[in-house]
């Protein structure tokens, strides 16, 4: 299996918290929100394209806005490798993360 790369592996875990409303916009203000770094459009389309290829993610289309002449809008979820790909990354960091503890400062 190829893993994702860390950027990769928080736009699966944000298409995933988003359920059916992971747009390219609502994907990118929750990363922003989640990290407090700018994510800009085309950093996240790009990884999103890389994604798709990757058969980590599938599009949808959803309903017109309802403004006049509204487009469209794209949504994005997770494949079933998409969610083998994340079960694996938390299975292998739980592992890894097993000798970590946080230190306790004397002044507790």
């Amino acid at each position: 299996m190829k893993y994702p790369t860390k950027k990769e592996e928080l736009l699966l875990l944000a298409v995933l918290r988003l359920r059916n409303q992971a747009s390219l916009v609502s994907i990118r203000k929750l990363l922003s929100e989640s990290t407090g770094e700018n994510w800009s459009v085309g950093n996240v389309y790009v990884a999103l394209d890389n994604l798709l290829r990757a058969g980590y993610l599938e599009v949808f289309i959803g309903e017109p806005r309802a403004k006049r002449g509204g487009k469209a809008v794209k949504y994005y979820r997770l494949t079933e490798e998409g969610f083998k790909a994340l079960a694996e990354i938390k299975k292998i960091q739980d592992i890894m993360w097993q000798a970590f503890s946080v230190p306790v400062s004397e002044e507790s």
